[in-house]
This record gives C-alpha cells, structure tokens and sequence, in this order.
C-alpha cells in the first residue's frame, strides 16, 4: 500500500513549501539543504513503507496521550548528536500519513522531555 503523505499546518506544511521554493531556486541554506534531503528521503520512505527499518518508527505514548491518537516517531538521521525526528499519525483519512512535528530528538530519560515538542494540527 502507498500512503499519501501530508503536512500538519500550519508549521510543516510552510517548512515544507519553503524548503520546496527555496530547493527550486537555489537559495537552501547549507543546513537547509541537509535537512530538506533528510526530510525528502523520509518522505519518500513513509509513502511506501512507514515500518522500514533505517526508520527506526515508534509510537511515542506521552505524544499519543495529548494528541488524543496514536503518534509515531521516525529517525531523519541515526548516531547523530540531537538527531533530527519527525512525528506523525495515520490521519486525517485511512491511507494518509500526516507529518506533523520535526523536532531534535528530545532527552526522553528526563521527565518531561516531551512536553516541549510543538505538534501541527491535522490540515
């Protein structure tokens, strides 16, 4: 099955239309540059199979208790200092996957260490 891949708004879907605008123009930042080829790779690999292994996907259950529905985490990156993550749910219709945060990967060992994480609504 493909999933259809969506961007919670109204924070994901603007990063992802400038990193889109910019990407065509050429004038992506050189951080930008690395996290829109992450971010396009982990499209891409969610579109056709959210549970492939260099994902690493997760439900991350403190996320899922405030968002009211189950919320996913997925590796941008690995073995990387404050590796980037993205967060998503199965919404806002059956086959749609809508990313829906995209965050550093926060200190879970400590108490709140998802409190902090901003989550899009659903478009």
């Amino acid at each position: 099955m493909k999933f259809r891949i969506l961007f919670g708004v109204p924070e994901m879907q603007a990063l992802w239309e400038r990193l889109q605008q910019e990407s065509v123009s050429k004038t992506l930042s050189a951080d930008d540059t690395k996290l829109y080829k992450r971010l396009a790779k982990a499209v891409l690999l969610l579109e056709s199979n959210p549970r492939y292994p260099g994902l690493q996907t997760h439900e991350i259950e403190p996320l899922s208790r405030r968002y009211g529905q189950k919320v996913w985490q997925s590796y941008l990156q690995n073995n990387t200092p404050a590796a980037g993550r993205i967060f998503w749910v199965y919404a806002p219709t059956q086959g749609d996957i809508t990313i829906i945060g995209l965050e550093p990967h926060p200190n879970d060992h400590k108490q709140h260490g998802y409190a902090m994480i901003k989550l899009s609504d659903l478009p």
